[in-house]
């Protein structure tokens, strides 16, 4: 039983880390109109007209924004990490343990992210531009999110299993 729960929430965590890589890495989090002109931005850069620019300000919530989904980004692999090594050499509990708590805060820390971007987002860039909304990268963080903790109860179940379980009996004492 402890394959088949930490397998599906190694899975899942590997999905949560492409997903949340993508997430990080792309120029869509919103979609806006800029003098006429179709605008997106990410977490690094914004691009008007599909031509790309660094944001030259520094604003605290994209910092924070980008450091929680950083921390998440390296949560998420070393939880996806220590669910793998449970295939080797044998069971591993204590590592299935921590990779589903690993993968468990790699899914808060990502929500932390994405609720400080909606919340600056919708109270201040929601007000200055009247046609905008939420794009697709910004999307594939929630659908990271919910990944990144089913990973993480699943690791946490296929642990708390294999530990319920009796121990096998021994051949060599019949």
């Amino acid at each position: 039983m402890l394959y088949t729960l930490a397998g599906g929430g190694t899975l899942c965590g590997v999905a949560a880390l492409v997903l949340l890589i993508v997430s990080t890495a792309t120029d869509f989090w919103m979609q806006y109109r800029y003098s006429g002109n179709a605008a997106s931005q990410g977490l690094w850069r914004f691009c008007i007209n599909h031509k790309c620019h660094a944001h030259t300000l520094t604003v605290a919530f994209w910092d924070a924004t980008r450091a929680f989904m950083l921390l998440a980004i390296l949560s998420c692999f070393a939880g996806v990490v220590l669910g793998l090594s449970a295939f080797t050499n044998g069971t591993k509990t204590r590592r299935v343990r921590t990779g589903g708590i690993a993968l468990l805060l790699s899914g808060f820390l990502a929500l932390l992210a994405l609720a400080i971007y909606t919340g600056v987002t919708v109270n201040f860039f929601g007000k200055r531009y009247i046609d905008w909304r939420f794009s697709w990268s910004y999307i594939l963080g929630w659908i990271a999110i919910i990944l990144a903790l089913a990973a993480g109860v699943l690791q946490l179940c296929a642990y708390q299993r294999n530990v319920a379980e009796p121990a096998p009996p021994n051949a060599s004492e019949s």
